[in-house]
């Protein structure tokens, strides 16, 4: 995919439509698919989808985003807030940049592996499900057909930036957000991590670069807290609200005695319950 990528810098393969259908594709796949769907959908369960099924087309939008299937997805992302920046988190900056960035899920150690034994640990609820289970077990045959599909209606072009440019695109911003915002930034929440929030990273990830937001309230489907923290997917979700097509979004309560909850808890979640309306926070047995 890097190499793929590597030829829209040829003057032969580029195009305005091809340049329009990576950006378009960059929000979906990535800001719908994997900011939406596999993370504040699938992970946290910060709102819910009405009808239920509307979840799987959304999942396999996500798949498109060439970064797994949603159960491995969701069980790497569930343990690394459950050991955020410790020796067990599957993507700490303490390991340095390239680490958190992109190096752990080329190295990855027996702990990591996406067995059996791991989903039913970390994603058991996904597990259960014989829809999810079958989308993660065939996920790689959905980007290959978007691939074909662009090439199919836009020649090369279209399969250079569409394709292979713009999967590169969605997986670095989003890698991002587990280096560049564990590192700078600024914290609003003292969480127990050094997560951040990083506007520029916020700017590429529809929302998801106001991390430290994040690790503070877990299931809260509003990253973005104060005014100037634009959050992209939030709206999105907001707009499904209004449609009729989602509910039971979760917010937090920012008030003074959540500051106060958030001063005294040595690692700023430890109180859910006071921090987030009907929380739904996922714990592995054993851990």
């Amino acid at each position: 995919m890097h190499v793929g990528a590597l030829l829209a810098f040829l003057p032969a393969y580029f195009s305005w439509s091809g340049v329009a259908i990576c950006l378009f594709l960059h929000w979906l796949t990535g800001g719908i698919g994997i900011c939406m769907t596999y993370h504040r959908l699938l992970t946290h369960r910060s709102f819910t989808l009405w009808p239920k099924w509307l979840e799987y087309p959304l999942t396999v939008l996500g798949t498109t985003a060439s970064e797994g299937g949603e159960i491995g997805w969701v069980a790497d992302h569930r343990r690394h807030h459950a050991h955020s920046d410790d020796e067990n988190d599957t993507h700490t900056p303490a390991q340095g940049f390239f680490w958190a960035h992109m190096v752990w899920w080329m190295l990855i150690d027996d702990s990591s592996k996406h067995t059996t034994e791991y989903y039913k640990k970390w994603a058991p609820d996904l597990y259960k499900d014989p829809v999810h289970r079958w989308i993660d077990r065939y996920h790689i045959i959905f980007p290959i057909a978007l691939l074909g599909l662009l090439y199919y209606l836009g020649g090369m072009s279209w399969l250079v930036w569409g394709g292979f440019f713009r999967t590169i695109f969605v997986l670095h911003t989003t890698w991002l957000v587990n280096s560049a915002s564990h590192i700078w930034g600024y914290r609003s929440h003292p969480t127990r991590d050094k997560s951040t929030n990083l506007w520029w990273v916020a700017l590429l990830t529809y929302g998801e670069g106001w991390h430290n937001n994040h690790h503070a309230f877990q299931t809260s489907a509003r990253h973005g807290l104060d005014w100037w923290e634009v959050d992209p997917t939030y709206l999105t979700i907001k707009l499904l609200s209004l449609l009729g097509l989602a509910g039971n979004i979760k917010l937090p309560k920012i008030s003074k005695t959540t500051r106060a909850v958030l001063a005294r808890s040595p690692n700023g979640v430890e109180s859910q319950e006071e921090l987030v309306d009907d929380p739904t926070q996922f714990v592995p047995s054993g851990v």
